[in-house]
């Protein structure tokens, strides 16, 4: 009886361990049931894009949250980024630079601007012992008002053409038995057939997986990544165990606010357009999918794979939404249940294995 007891006991554990899988299938079957064209190319490639800005945000906040902090800014720094990109494209092009290389350096020029709320969010966190929740919501404030300065309260617009070519581009373009061709649609083709054309992978989910796998591995292979997990476990038993606490969890930071700053980019490339708020609506976003994805606001645990997931499970929920005909703000209220969810499952199937033991 007892045995039969414990391995219910553990039955249960791994159902909760694993429902986030479960709430995926769940919207897909839901949506799926109350929907219409769900399964269609187009409505997979909706949910794609939706992901995009999340999963960037996402993947820099795992690396903190798993440190045991937090990143409040990322939302902001992301809207920094995007007017930094957007403000160096306009320049080089009123300098008759091309239009290749205006946008080759707006991109580069704003990944590395980004990096230095990272920087002082770390500095600040790290060497000052600053509660990285009073940290980054002042580089919240600070950001918003450089933002704001650059752009003087105005979005820039002016961009090179070929910045939404890029941003609105795919990877892949299917034209049913007849042709696939890479980065641009088949050219001479019919407008029957360009209805009928099928686009595959939008550029700016492509570049966002490609830097999210990388630093995926980053956090699941090497010894980067290792630290950062004792960091969040014990912070004491790391320093004891030799690790440059301070200098590591400066460069988390900088790496959430690298992924903030690529989702700026983005944010330009998709819009062709510089916001200083065009993240200020997916902080909350971000740091839902990193807990829902198995990460605790404790630290210590998480994981990269975890927290696509959970940026999946957000990005369906507002397609769908927007497939019903419902209003997207009414996912905010979605998303907080769901947070508050994932922090009660968090909680209790750890506690109530202990107890069971």
């Amino acid at each position: 009886m007892e045995r039969v007891m414990v391995g219910q006991k553990e039955w249960l554990y791994r159902l909760g361990r694993a429902w986030v899988a479960f709430f995926l299938l769940g919207e897909i079957v839901v949506f799926s049931i109350i929907g219409t064209g769900f399964f269609s190319a187009r409505n997979f490639q909706n949910i794609l894009v939706a992901a995009t800005t999340i999963l960037l945000l996402a993947a820099g906040e795992t690396f903190v949250i798993i440190t045991g902090g937090i990143d409040l800014s990322v939302g902001f720094v992301m809207g920094l980024a995007c007017v930094v990109s957007a403000k160096i494209m306009v320049m080089l092009q009123a300098a008759s630079v091309s239009q290749g290389l205006s946008i080759l350096l707006g991109c580069a020029g704003a990944l590395l601007f980004g990096l230095l709320p990272g920087l002082v969010n770390g500095a600040l966190v790290a060497k000052l012992r600053v509660p990285p929740f009073i940290a980054t919501f002042g580089m919240y404030g600070v950001a918003y008002g450089l933002s704001e300065i650059l752009c003087n309260n105005v979005p820039i617009s002016g961009l090179p053409p070929l910045v939404g070519f890029i941003g609105n581009g795919y990877l892949l373009y299917y034209l049913p038995g007849k042709a696939l061709t890479l980065f641009s649609p088949p050219q001479g083709i019919s407008r029957a057939d360009i209805r009928a054309m099928i686009p595959l992978f939008p550029n700016v989910f492509v570049f966002s997986i490609i830097a999210v796998a990388i630093f995926g591995f980053i956090l699941a292979r090497t010894q980067f990544g290792q630290h950062v997990y004792a960091i969040g476990g014990n912070i004491d038993a790391a320093r004891r165990a030799g690790i440059p606490v301070e200098k590591h969890l400066i460069r988390v930071y900088m790496i959430s606010s690298f992924f903030a700053a690529m989702g700026g980019v983005m944010y330009t490339l998709r819009f062709v357009t510089g916001r200083a708020d065009a993240g200020a609506a997916r902080m909350l976003d971000s740091v839902v999918a990193v807990v829902i994805g198995g990460a605790s606001l404790y630290g210590g645990t998480g994981s990269m794979a975890g927290s696509i997931i959970g940026t999946l499970i957000i990005a369906m929920l507002e397609t769908g939404m927007v497939n019903l005909g419902l209003p997207t703000y009414n996912k905010y209220v979605y998303v907080g249940i769901i947070l508050v969810l994932a922090v009660l499952i968090d909680q209790f199937f750890p506690e109530f294995v202990r107890k069971g033991e």
